[in-house]
């Protein structure tokens, strides 16, 4: 409903490299751990953004998109769905390409905003599990 796989597609093979995934940690046990691996192997650069900014899978940490001092081709939210309009405005502000929410995020008038603004966006799918079903 919130993506076709032509935008899944687009996204994962000609938006760019660097991927800012927010709510990224170094806890093992969250899914955004186990996502940005895959989206490591597929060959994309893995920036965590969190308000502790940690190191994470080798890359430095930032608290928020903002402070990322290069440019972001994509911005993948794993924050609860009340949190996640700002983080994609903040996307928007930064000059991203576009917005993933994960699954489970889902934010009806962010997902118009970021569109209205110019951005790809995909809403409440992973691209761990895209990946793999669209190559």
């Amino acid at each position: 409903m919130y993506a076709d796989d032509e935008t899944v597609r687009a996204i994962l093979r000609e938006f760019g490299d660097t991927w800012a995934v927010v709510g990224l940690s170094a806890n093992e046990d969250r899914a955004a751990f186990g996502v940005a691996r895959v989206l490591r192997r597929f060959g994309k650069r893995v920036v965590p953004v969190h308000p502790k900014a940690e190191t994470v899978h080798g890359e430095r940490g930032y608290a928020t998109l903002a402070d990322v001092p290069f440019p972001v081709d994509v911005v993948d939210v794993f924050v609860n769905s009340r949190l996640a309009g700002p983080v994609a405005d903040e996307a928007v502000a930064i000059g991203a390409k576009a917005v993933w929410f994960q699954l489970g995020v889902i934010d009806p008038e962010a997902y118009a905003r970021t569109r209205a603004a110019g951005l790809a966006m995909v809403m409440d799918r992973c691209p761990a599990i895209e990946i793999p079903r669209l190559s």
